[in-house]
């Protein structure tokens, strides 16, 4: 693979096809001499991982682990991860994995120096100004997928247990100082989480291409996040030793993730809720709501879908658009309903509740309201 850079946007990136072999050196760079490792529980015995170690070991920074994450972290987990990073005297944190490791490290990271509750700095007006900023340990992130692009992201999102609803934490040192992009890392990901995965970020782009929002830079970015998905994701999923299609989904990915600072909407809304209750993969879940909420915004989006579909090279315009959404989803064996992926009727009113309260929701080209959202909700279930 001839894909490798060093890039400072958003933040330090390493990337290119064997560049974990780089982590000692990167937490050198940054100042980390005693790292806590956290990922998840599937990923903590993988090959990828123990490697991971062996090198954090050979370079004398200890192989200290914590992998007690679910695939929706808590803030069971994030106390849990808390105690181990101050009982073992960490300096800094390697967010290793997809979403839900980078995440919770990302926020080990941030709340060991706080004093403070996690929900008191949840991304609401300035309630990251009420953080130590001083007390933040470095971030290296390094994915192991490509879809949520949290390894660039200033966020984490995190489920309360005892509401079961998603909160998005932020604060702009939660955004990793550094990101090991190696997409041989990606290579063992089973053809389901490379789908869900890639869709995830396919949509990052989408949303926010289509949110009302003015960012004009966002705009750019996400145009070519759309392409390079559109060029590889089917790719990746017949062969998932393709690393030079596995690189540029995990560009693909950090893109979606940089241009979201321009808005989402409803398909993270109907997501995030879903997903709090169901604890469903979120991209797979993104990409079974996704048709519904381009019908449900066609009003308000033609035109850009028009020009994302001239740009993709695809042809019939919004029809056209609308159609390739469903073809791709044929082709990545997504399935077309919730209650395929085991979500219920039953808890609707709850779940259009927590749909309209969350930040995804006011960057909708159509406003969601009770009557839409429902409507949206039984669509797709």
């Amino acid at each position: 693979m001839t894909l490798t850079a060093n890039w400072s946007y958003p933040t330090a990136i390493h990337f290119g096809a064997g560049r974990i072999a780089e982590l000692a050196e990167s937490c050198a760079t940054v100042g980390i001499k005693k790292p806590l490792l956290v990922t998840d529980k599937g990923l903590a015995s993988l090959p990828i991982t123990q490697a991971t170690l062996d090198l954090m070991d050979t370079a004398g920074l200890g192989r200290a682990l914590f992998a007690e994450v679910d695939p929706n972290p808590t803030e069971i987990n994030m106390e849990a991860g808390v105690k181990a990073y101050r009982d073992g005297g960490h300096d800094g944190v390697i967010a290793f994995g997809g979403g839900s490791g980078l995440d919770l490290g990302k926020l080990i990271a941030f709340m060991a120096g706080q004093t403070r509750p996690v929900w008191d700095f949840e991304d609401l007006d300035d309630w990251w100004t009420r953080a130590n900023a001083d007390t933040i340990a470095p971030i290296i992130a390094v994915p192991t997928t490509a879809g949520t692009g949290s390894e660039v992201g200033r966020a984490s999102v995190i489920v309360n247990s005892h509401t079961h609803v998603k909160k998005i934490i932020f604060h702009p040192k939660i955004l990793p100082t550094m990101v090991i992009s190696d997409p041989e890392l990606t290579v063992g990901m089973p053809p389901v989480i490379t789908a869900g995965t890639g869709m995830d970020a396919f949509i990052h782009c989408f949303e926010a291409f289509c949110s009302p929002n003015f960012h004009p830079m966002s705009q750019g970015i996400a145009l070519e996040g759309m392409r390079l998905v559109k060029e590889n994701l089917p790719r990746v999923f017949a062969d998932g030793t393709d690393i030079e299609a596995r690189g540029q989904m995990m560009a693909a990915a950090a893109m979606g993730a940089v241009a979201f600072q321009k808005g989402l909407g409803a398909t993270h809304a109907v997501s995030h809720s879903v997903g709090a209750i169901y604890n469903t993969h979120h991209g797979l879940t993104n990409a079974v709501v996704l048709p519904a909420v381009i019908a449900m915004n066609k009003p308000a989006i033609i035109a850009k879908v028009e020009s994302i579909a001239r740009y993709l090279d695809i042809s019939g315009g919004f029809d056209g658009f609308a159609s390739y959404i469903l073809e791709l989803r044929r082709e990545l064996k997504v399935p077309d309903k919730l209650g395929e992926l085991g979500v219920g009727s039953d808890r609707i009113d709850q779940m259009i509740r927590m749909a309209l309260e969350d930040p995804s929701a006011g960057g909708n080209p159509v406003k969601m309201d009770a009557d839409n959202t429902r409507a949206l909700f039984e669509t797709c279930i």
